[in-house]
């Protein structure tokens, strides 16, 4: 695949005229896919699929075009030939962007990820004695995902890697359900087990009496898959810098000083353990590590190259939507084994879902609890719950309320398949929290 997107790239650059210059980046992806439905196999699939956006740039403007590959290389190069004569016709009817930048200095690099993901078949015995007498409902992904960065200075990125991710159910009845998932590079049979059994013990409380709280203040654990929810949402403006700059960040009372979160919480941008590439579509590249917040207290910015030219600083290579792509939210001490023991009395948060901002300046979020949620007492879970409703600020659950998260962390990679499958994911812990409250 690389070199075939080698060809291309080469091809675009005999395609200028005059002073043009052009950025292009490719993504590309062979995945596996089955759909899993009552324990059986419903549907499977494989999606190969290439693609090319181009930036034809003259100047100060930029027409910018995409078109779908073929993996043919002459007949995509006739493709290209065709979406480059019509971006320059449109060049001239541009405004200029003062805001446009993009990597003159050549930096090429190659970084090819884990490529030790398991056949489909390897995982789909696993996947089968664990359903076995069970409703098991979900999605297994696997494959190759490529991306690729040219321009016609020179400079060619490229970053391959194969994963798989696991997206899955045990269904009870109703709004009942054991949400989960494993994901990685290297399938492991006792490790999908653990999850398997915990799920299984999970499952067998839901066929008890559903439980009603009252509204009001508990002390709560929040799963990974919940963290990961509530770090995801903190993310949508929240580590960019022009939304720093605009005072439309949620973490406004933070950056001011008037807020802080506690001192063992530090969230990093981490590229180098993710699976999303380290370079973006401007040409810049990531670095490994950005520290977004530290020991409690904001850090740094994420800054596209947008961003960097209209506010005069360095850009650190983060995508236009300036949100993290590889979160990663430091490691406790809590143990995970005897986590029920240590949240004694109150509720256990397995998912959340509809979550978003009810006072976004106090960074306030709302939101619902979903699935695998308990009520437990004596350390013991004693029933499902009925779906809360609850509100809390980022700096309660992650600040003054924390208790302590979790010594491991689980990888979890957004299973999102939209145009194709996401490289976004994270590193959670889950996170122990006193006087979350619930408000119906």
């Amino acid at each position: 695949m690389q070199s075939y997107f080698n060809a291309l790239a080469d091809h675009l650059t005999t395609l200028l005229q005059g002073d043009e210059v052009y950025t292009a980046q490719f993504h590309g992806e062979d995945s596996e896919f089955i759909r899993f439905n009552h324990g059986d196999v419903r549907q499977a699939g494989s999606v190969t699929q290439r693609g090319l956006g181009v930036d034809l740039i003259d100047g100060m403007r930029h027409a910018a075009g995409y078109v779908t590959l073929s993996g043919d290389t002459g007949a995509d190069q006739a493709r290209l030939t065709t979406l480059v004569a019509s971006l320059r016709e449109k060049l001239p009817f541009l405004p200029e962007d003062p805001h446009l930048l993009y990597a003159t200095e050549v930096q090429s690099s190659e970084r090819r990820g884990s490529n030790a993901a398991p056949a489909p078949d390897v995982a789909l015995d696993a996947i089968r004695q664990a359903a076995a007498g069970r409703d098991l409902v979900g999605v297994y992904a696997s494959g190759e995902i490529a991306s690729g960065f040219a321009n016609s200075l020179g400079q060619r990125n490229w970053y391959d890697t194969s994963n798989y991710n696991f997206d899955w159910s045990f269904y009870h009845e109703k709004d009942k359900a054991v949400k989960t998932s494993y994901a990685g590079f290297e399938w492991d049979d006792a490790a999908f087990g653990r999850k398997v059994d915990v799920a299984a013990k999970q499952l067998e409380a839901l066929a008890r009496q559903p439980a009603t709280v009252e509204p009001g203040p508990y002390r709560v654990y929040l799963t990974p898959a919940a963290v990961y929810d509530i770090v995801g949402m903190l993310s949508w403006g929240g580590f960019g810098l022009k939304s720093h700059k605009t005072r439309q960040t949620p973490l406004l009372k933070m950056i001011s000083g008037e807020a802080s979160m506690a001192d063992g919480v530090t969230i990093t941008e981490n590229t180098k353990e993710g699976i999303a590439p380290n370079f973006q579509g401007a040409g810049f590249l990531r670095p490994d590590h950005v520290t977004l917040i530290d020991g409690g207290q904001y850090k740094d910015c994420l800054v596209s190259p947008r961003s960097a030219k209209e506010y005069d600083v360095p850009t650190n290579g983060a995508s236009s939507s300036e949100s993290p792509e590889s979160v990663d939210l430091s490691a406790g001490s809590l143990g995970s084994e005897d986590i029920l023991g240590q949240l004694e009395n109150g509720i256990y948060i397995g998912n959340v879902h509809y979550l978003n901002y009810s006072d976004r300046s106090a960074c306030r979020t709302t939101g619902m609890t979903r699935f695998a949620t308990f009520l437990v007492e004596g350390g013991e879970i004693q029933a499902p719950l009925n779906v809360m409703r609850f509100d809390e600020t980022i700096y309660r659950i992650l600040g003054e309320n924390l208790v302590g998260l979790t010594a491991d962390r689980e990888l979890i990679l957004d299973p999102g398949t939209y145009f194709a499958r996401s490289t976004a994911s994270g590193r959670m812990p889950g996170a122990l929290v006193e006087d979350f409250t619930f408000t119906l």
